[in-house]
């Protein structure tokens, strides 16, 4: 599908009109959807990104990474909702995306709200395979994570840790840093909780994290 479809995400605020309602968008099959994180892969990477709006044949995404017209990727709108499309335009930071099949936008955004409201409902997670450091006890160690979100990570440690310890993790790449505590543990395997959780665009690109 080429750009031109797709060139009215660009103004989607002006079309929205100034009261919000929007009546013309919406119905021409359109809708918005406000502050809504999608795991977002492409080729070896992956990260969290922003939807701003999807329709029946394509959506918006922001984020501040470079990605270039005609790359495929890969979206999931929570861990059952997958959609795969490519980029058709690219416009600072904005991209528009066109989906290899059509899909019922209205069903999936009612499928993602009942998910939302479901018990035991998690926030997207991004399979990753890196060191970081912990301090735990005074002392530093080295600790594997294997997947991480914006309110915690999965890890594999060299001692089984007690659920409810508190420690400091150091992520790779920067001054990272987030205070947590063990919310699970199954022998060297557990789940960290971030008492304040990432921000999304810290975890827009996996590569920043890869030494």
């Amino acid at each position: 599908m080429d750009e031109g479809a797709f060139s009215g995400f660009r103004d989607e605020e002006r079309a929205a009109g100034a009261d919000g309602s929007g009546a013309e968008r919406r119905s021409s099959g359109r809708y918005r959807t406000i502050c809504r994180v999608a795991r977002v892969r492409r080729g070896a990477d992956a990260g969290l990104w922003l939807v701003r709006n999807i329709s029946n044949e394509g959506l918006m995404l922001a984020a501040d990474v470079a990605a270039t017209v005609g790359e495929p990727i890969e979206i999931a709108l929570s861990e059952t909702v997958n959609l795969a499309g490519a980029i058709v335009w690219a416009d600072g930071g904005r991209f528009g995306v066109a989906f290899d099949a059509p899909i019922d936008a209205a069903a999936t955004l009612r499928a993602l709200a009942a998910e939302q409201r479901a018990e035991g409902y998690r926030a997207l997670r991004l399979p990753i395979e890196i060191e970081a450091v912990v301090a735990l006890r005074g002392d530093a160690r080295a600790i594997d994570l294997v997947d991480i979100s914006q309110s915690g990570a999965g890890f594999v440690f060299g001692e089984a840790l007690e659920v409810g310890a508190e420690l400091d993790l150091l992520l790779p790449g920067g001054d990272l840093r987030r205070h947590a505590l063990v919310r699970w543990a199954r022998g060297t395997r557990g789940g960290l909780w971030f008492t304040r959780p990432l921000d999304r665009a810290d975890l827009e690109t996996l590569a920043g994290f890869r030494r």
